[in-house]
């Protein structure tokens, strides 16, 4: 058996459907992403994987325990770190540590070798005897994976775990799960974030609860049809409203400065998108044609059920 199979996941809030018809499997060793956009169903699926939410339909196991008949024993053989880890302000980062350990039954003749060697796998060491609180975002967020790893589970769960981190310490932290992967550790972790999204071995698309593509990285580039059009303008969401007036909205993205036009005639789309910028006397330094990212592909599935003025997920 795979270290995650899920098999048609149902979850329903207070008559929302969070989650509909969820089935995937994740290999050992994997790093698999599940990406989508605020309010996808993201964190639902995390909580009902960890056995914290029953789902109302469907099934899952997770390091080989049913999410729901062997609840407790799956907690015991996982990681799991949520948006919100529970870390403790109060106590150091060597508290911390000590805490978890305590909790998942860490053997006191193995804590000191497996927590030292933590400190130094996250870069904590200096900080070991610093209080939680007084840390910034991105060590806590090291913290709170080695919380989640003291135990050594062979499958780790991160619900967006470097949501609103700054970007050095987010690079830091995927090194350090590119550690992890060495070691046949399996990772599912969800992300809003394009670029971590593309350091996945596999990506689930979710949006509303459903799935709507799965593949690495390169089949899903594949799902884009048409040519991509790169405008670059110091305006941009100026050209990118400017030419969703002209072109279908869904068709015109924008990440950053750049504006990305799908089209199937990317020559006469180039004159045409020109003329548009000109005579709404909107400045461009350049239009060509790109290879498509992800990014584009993500609009283009999702494009039609995001407010045109939104980028459904974040670049960056």
């Amino acid at each position: 058996m795979n270290p995650i199979e899920a098999r048609s996941l149902t979850k329903t809030f207070d008559g929302t459907t969070a989650l509909r018809d969820l089935s995937l499997t994740v290999a050992e060793g994997e790093l698999f992403g599940l990406v989508g956009p605020d309010g996808a169903g993201k964190t639902t699926t995390m909580r009902l994987l960890s056995g914290i939410l029953d789902p109302d339909s469907g099934d899952a196991w997770v390091a080989g325990f049913h999410i729901t008949k062997e609840a407790e024993s799956l907690k015991e053989h996982i990681g799991y770190m949520s948006q919100r880890f529970g870390l403790y302000p109060d106590l150091t980062v060597i508290e911390n540590l000590e805490f978890y350990a305590d909790i998942y039954g860490v053997p006191r003749r193995d804590r000191k070798e497996k927590i030292d060697r933590l400190l130094g796998f996250a870069n904590l060491t200096p900080f070991r005897h610093r209080r939680a609180g007084a840390l910034s975002g991105g060590m806590k967020q090291k913290l709170g994976l080695a919380c989640a790893l003291v135990h050594t589970p062979k499958v780790l769960l991160l619900d967006e775990p470097t949501s609103g981190v700054d970007p050095v310490s987010r690079r830091e932290f995927w090194r350090i799960l590119n550690g992890l992967l060495r070691e046949r550790v399996t990772i599912f972790v969800s992300t809003a974030y394009l670029d971590e999204a593309a350091r996945c071995h596999r990506i689930a698309l979710i949006h509303q609860g459903r799935l709507l593509a799965l593949g690495t990285p390169a089949d899903l580039k594949r799902l884009m049809r048409g040519a991509i059009l790169e405008i670059r303008s110091p305006e941009p969401r100026r050209a990118a409203r400017a030419l969703r007036a002209r072109f279908s909205p869904e068709a015109v993205g924008l990440f950053g400065d750049r504006v990305h036009l799908v089209t199937e005639t990317p020559d006469s789309a180039a004159s045409e998108a020109a003329a548009v910028l000109r005579g709404e006397q909107i400045e461009t330094s350049s239009i060509r044609p790109v290879e498509p990212e992800l990014e584009d592909v993500f609009v283009s599935v999702l494009g039609k059920e995001q407010h045109p003025d939104n980028d459904p997920l974040r670049s960056s």
